[in-house]
This record gives C-alpha cells, sequence and structure tokens, in this order.
C-alpha cells in the first residue's frame, strides 16, 4: 500500500522531472501501452481516438504528480475554452461578428484573469500598498473552496501558490481560441482531443508553447516511426539530459547559486563570471528540457516545433530573440505585436501601454516627471505619425521603422512580465526593448555618425564615473570604451579600404557575437535575480541581489584573487568554455552528427547510450535542479 500511495499520491517534494529515474519508469510502462493500442489492428479513426484518450489521461496523470490539485484548473480551462470557441464558430457561421467579439473577449478575460490572480497577485497587491499606502493582503479564494469541501484549515488561504506550466498552458489555450476566431483553424469537436492538445505532458509544463494549428492536426495523422525518426528522438533525449545535467546543474551548484544567494562574498571578477555562466546555465536547462519534450513526443509520433537556434551565435538583440524561446516569440509575434499594429500602424494599444509603463516607472522610482516625458513624447510621436503619412511612399521605411520600435519595446516588456510577477523582470524586458531599437538606429546610421555619437557616449560615461564614483557609471564607462574601440578600428578600416574582405567580415562577425553575448549576459542579472523567490518578497530581494551584483562589478577588483579563483573553479571555467565551444560549433556539422547517431547500428545506439548515461549520472548532485522554467 505504501508503494501504491507513493506511485499515485501526489507528493510537492517529488514531482515529475525528466532528469529523475522514476519519470523514466513511467514512460516506460506509458510508452509499452501505447505501442500495443497502436499495434494492434489497423490505423483507424477509432483507434486514433483511443490513442489522444488514452494520452489524455497520461497527461493528467504526470500534470497531478507534478501540480497536485491544481489540476482541477488545467481542467477547467481547457473545458472554458473548447465550449467557447465552439461558441465563437457558431457565431461567425451565422454571421453575427460581434457576437463573436464578445465570446473571444470573454475567454481572453477567464484565461488572462486566471493567470492574474495566480502569478501576479502578490505583485498587484504590493504595487496598490506602495501606491496608496493600504495594507492588503492576498487572499486564495481556490483554497477557501477547497476548504468547504475537505477538512476546515486542510487549504493555507494566506498565501497563493503558482501551479507549474500555467503561462505556457493558458497562451496555448488563448491561440486556440483567437485562430478559431480569425478562421485558421476549425474548433475542435471532441473535448476529449482538445484536452489532449492542451495538456500532452512532454511539453506541458515548460513548452515549447504549441499553437494549435502546429499540433491539432497531428491528432487525426497515423502513428508513424521510421528508423531515423526513432534515432534522433533518442538523440534529442540523451542531448537534453547532458545539457541539463553535465552543464546546466554542474554550474549553477557549483559557482552560480553560490554567488546570486550573496554577492558581496564574491569578488567583482566572481559575480562577473558568474553571471557570464549563468547566460550558458539557462540555455542549457531550458534548451535542454526542450530537447527532451520534442524527443518523448517524436517517440510517440507527435512533433514540437523547435525552440531554440544556437541564440549565442546571435550578431544582434534582434537575431538574438528570433533564436530564442522562438515558441513564444512567435506567440508574441502573432497575438500581440501584429494586433498592437506591428510595422503597419500605431493605435489605442500603442498609446495606451506606453502611458502605462510611464505611469508606473514614475510610481515605482518616484519621479513623477517620467509621466511628462512620455507625454511629450508621445505627442510627438503622433505629430511625426501624421507627417509621415502625409509625406506618402517616400518615407514609408521610417514610418515602419518608427512603428515597429514602438510596438516591439512594448511587446519586449509585456514579455518580460510573462516571465514573472517581479519589478526586476519589467526591467529586463524594458532593456532587451531599448537594446533591439538602439542596434536598429545603429543599423542605419552612416559610419561619421557612428563614431562620433559612440565617442561622446563613452567621454560621456567617463565624465559621470569620474565625478559620481558610483560603480553602475564605472561598468558602463568601460563597457562603452571596449564598444569604442571596436568602432574605431573598424571606423578607420572603413575611411582606407571602403569595402571588407572575407577576414575583416570574420572578425566583425566575432566583434558582434560577442557584444550581443554580453548585452543578453547583462540584461540575466535582472531575470536571475527574479527567479526562484517567494512571490511575497520578490521585488525586493531581486532588487537588492541586482545591485549588489552590480556593485561589486563596478567596484575595486582585487586582481590577486583572479588567479586562485581560476584554479580553484578550473572545472567549473572549464565546463563554461567547453560549453560555448560546442554552442559555437557549425549548424550544419551538429546535422551531420545527429544523423550519423540515428543511422547507428541499433546496437551500437544501445552501447552509447548506456555510456552516454553512466557519463550523465557521474554529475548528478545530491538533489536533482528543477528546470528553471518550471517556475513560469
Amino acid at each position: 500500500m505504501d508503494f501504491l500511495h507513493h506511485i499515485f499520491a501526489f507528493d510537492e517534494n517529488s514531482p515529475l522531472l525528466f532528469t529523475q529515474f522514476y519519470f523514466w519508469a513511467f514512460f516506460a510502462l506509458v510508452y509499452a501501452l501505447f505501442a500495443l493500442i497502436m499495434s494492434v489492428g489497423k490505423t483507424t479513426n477509432s483507434k486514433l481516438h483511443l490513442r489522444n484518450v488514452y494520452l489524455l489521461f497520461v497527461s493528467w496523470f504526470f500534470y497531478y504528480k507534478t501540480s497536485g490539485l491544481f489540476l482541477l484548473i488545467l481542467a477547467f480551462v481547457t473545458l472554458s475554452d473548447w465550449l467557447i470557441a465552439g461558441r465563437i464558430k457558431s457565431a461567425i457561421t451565422n454571421n453575427k461578428p460581434q457576437i463573436a467579439k464578445i465570446f473571444l473577449t470573454l475567454s481572453v478575460a477567464i484565461d488572462l484573469g486566471i493567470l492574474a490572480y495566480f502569478k501576479y497577485a502578490y505583485f498587484f497587491t504590493n504595487a496598490i500598498n506602495d501606491l496608496c499606502g493600504t495594507d492588503f493582503r492576498v487572499f486564495d479564494i481556490f483554497a477557501y473552496i477547497g476548504n468547504g469541501f475537505a477538512e476546515a484549515g486542510r487549504f493555507s488561504v494566506d498565501t497563493i501558490v503558482l501551479p507549474v506550466g500555467i503561462s505556457f498552458y493558458i497562451f496555448q489555450v488563448i491561440s486556440y481560441t483567437v485562430d478559431v476566431f480569425r478562421g485558421r483553424i476549425q474548433p475542435v469537436r471532441n473535448i476529449l482531443d482538445f484536452g489532449f492538445y492542451v495538456s500532452f505532458f512532454p511539453q506541458l509544463v515548460a513548452g515549447p508553447i504549441v499553437r494549435a494549428e502546429e499540433f491539432i492536426p497531428q491528432l487525426y495523422k497515423p502513428f508513424r516511426l521510421n528508423r531515423r525518426a526513432f534515432g534522433i528522438a533518442v538523440f534529442w533525449i540523451i542531448n537534453g539530459l547532458g545539457k541539463k545535467i553535465i552543464m546546466s546543474d554542474y554550474l549553477a551548484v557549483n559557482l552560480i547559486d553560490r554567488v546570486f544567494d550573496n554577492p558581496l562574498l564574491f569578488s567583482g571578477f566572481e559575480n562577473l563570471f558568474a553571471l557570464f555562466a549563468y547566460s550558458l546555465q539557462v540555455y542549457a536547462d531550458f534548451s535542454g528540457y526542450t530537447d527532451i519534450a520534442i524527443g518523448v513526443a517524436m517517440l510517440m509520433g507527435f512533433y514540437l516545433p523547435m525552440n531554440f537556434n544556437s541564440p549565442y551565435k546571435s550578431q544582434s538583440p534582434q537575431e538574438f530573440w528570433r533564436r530564442w524561446h522562438m515558441s513564444l516569440g512567435r506567440w508574441l509575434k502573432s497575438y500581440l505585436y501584429i494586433p498592437l499594429g506591428g510595422n503597419r500602424k500605431i493605435g489605442f494599444g500603442t498609446y495606451f501601454w506606453l502611458s502605462l509603463i510611464a505611469l508606473v516607472s514614475a510610481a515605482l522610482t518616484g519621479w513623477w516627471w517620467i509621466i511628462a516625458a512620455v507625454g511629450c513624447l508621445l505627442l510627438a510621436i503622433g505629430i511625426i505619425d501624421r507627417r509621415l503619412k502625409a509625406k506618402g511612399q517616400e518615407l514609408k521605411a521610417k514610418s515602419k521603422l518608427l512603428y515597429s520600435n514602438l510596438n516591439s519595446f512594448i511587446t519586449q516588456v509585456l514579455g518580460g512580465l510573462w516571465h514573472g510577477a517581479s519589478w526586476n523582470f519589467i526591467i529586463w524586458g524594458g532593456i532587451n526593448g531599448f537594446g533591439m531599437i538602439i542596434e536598429k538606429i545603429w543599423r542605419e546610421t552612416g559610419w561619421h555618425l557612428r563614431f562620433v555619437l559612440i565617442t561622446l557616449l563613452t567621454a560621456g560615461l567617463c565624465v559621470a564615473d569620474f565625478y559620481t564614483n558610483l560603480p553602475a557609471w564605472r561598468l558602463f564607462a568601460v563597457w562603452a570604451a571596449i564598444i569604442w574601440v571596436g568602432t574605431a578600428i573598424r571606423y578607420i578600416y572603413f575611411l582606407y579600404e571602403g569595402t571588407e574582405n572575407t577576414f575583416t567580415k570574420a572578425m566583425a562577425t566575432a566583434w558582434a557575437v560577442l557584444q550581443t553575448f554580453t548585452f543578453i549576459t547583462f540584461t540575466r542579472l535582472f531575470f536571475r535575480s527574479s527567479s526562484n523567490l517567494d512571490p511575497a518578497t520578490a521585488n525586493e530581494v531581486a532588487w537588492a541581489t541586482a545591485k549588489n551584483m552590480v556593485n561589486q562589478i563596478g567596484g575595486a577588483w582585487n586582481n590577486a584573487i583572479i588567479p586562485d579563483f581560476l584554479w580553484e573553479y578550473r572545472w567549473v571555467v572549464a565546463m563554461f568554455i567547453a560549453g560555448m565551444l560546442i554552442h559555437w560549433v557549425p549548424t550544419n556539422f551538429k546535422r551531420r552528427y545527429r544523423l550519423w547517431f540515428s543511422a547507428m547500428p541499433l546496437w551500437l545506439m544501445v552501447l552509447a547510450v548506456c555510456v552516454a548515461i553512466i557519463v550523465i549520472y557521474q554529475f548528478v548532485s545530491a538533489e536533482m535542479q528543477p528546470f528553471i522554467y518550471f517556475q513560469f
């Protein structure tokens, strides 16, 4: 009975993780029955329906083992959106677009309301208390209702726990109802099939975010798994486990978590190295989960979208966000950026969100002049927009640049807020948004003006550092000086040569990749500071951590301890260097060895997998590290 209780009962201290043996035993049993279902008789619609229902209940069991009674929230969202999507389609068929819009609004309001309640209750409560001087506290209405059905006091009403994966499946169901409204897909007739789409267990808790038009057609296709697909699926699983356990967890346990837990105990160089190492850790962790999810889904005949494309090869922030968390990027583009106007226009949504961001920023900093400044900016934008439209086609490119910059900035800020209920996530999104705007403007600027601007910026930051002696100004001044050196070299070459050859183009590419990686790493300071925190204290702790790290990195360095650090943490340093070199391996080469692995004889593949598993699990830490994106 104890054994059965351990298998079927929810234990919040032992969720199902891809890195646990328990999960793979679970998947082996699931896959054995799955193979039995698919191997008996011909593939018919009834067999496909049986497979979908079977995997639906498997997915619900998986989510229950991960999140307990929060399974009820998942079931409610599934039922709600399935019913409303049917009403939307009926209204459209009967030529009642306004009714369809009302139902779409209802669906999105329910979905975002649930997400906001669980994810942002502390954030909004603290913001209202800070602004109004009140003392409101969060109240878990779902726990209160649960206590009405169970013994009194079983569920705490004083804390709100974030359900695992809620951000991912909420975005999935929103994409479904919106696409039904747009006529891009037909509503799913069977609620069990729809429930399977929403809760498919490999990608349920940390993505990738699968849009309905990508996945639902697969529900009705016959199962096929040829020899090459099987080999590639196995490769993705082993590759993901290696990224997570060998690289991500090793870096986190042996350095990164120590530094971020108390930055003041470590030197500026140690803080800086930990920050760069975190960039590699978060990539290895999240892309590792995605690799495993893609491999597990492929073994069952389902294909999930690619979520990462070597993002640290990017030459600009904009390119980075096209390569990083691609499923979220596509979702934000389709359901936020384009509805805001994209590069076509600026409308009410653009003005509303910019005004709200200004109000929140002023309330956060106490600098109320921000509202006046943004108000003037919005007025100027409106005037420029009118003049650009009046000029006609000749200024079409400039108007597109204006619209694109404004709407992409808003998208980045709200994308940051999607990651978590903390000011640091908003700051992180805002910095990325500014980075993308500056990069676009920089790309359109001539070399003469580039050199003048970077010279003035570097000089200004050096003066600010000299007179204030603040670590933040020193940090920016050093970074600007490094960029100035690179710009000056290219500017001089441009003056004397005019065109670049193969070598100089390669150097320029490497320089752009390095600068983009440095910029993205700097933004990670705010991302990591807000991670793994109690929502009740997240803002205060996250800001203190970020400030302390900036002070350490921008403060005076004791260079004498650097050799000692490099020796004491030599294996961490070696892991970081190896991880970056592997990441920068050409994509075509990676594809070739992936195909080579999939074409191995079966006995050799089994041997390779056994060796890989033995090596991987030599790196397992005493306590399993959860995937970073589980918290989102």
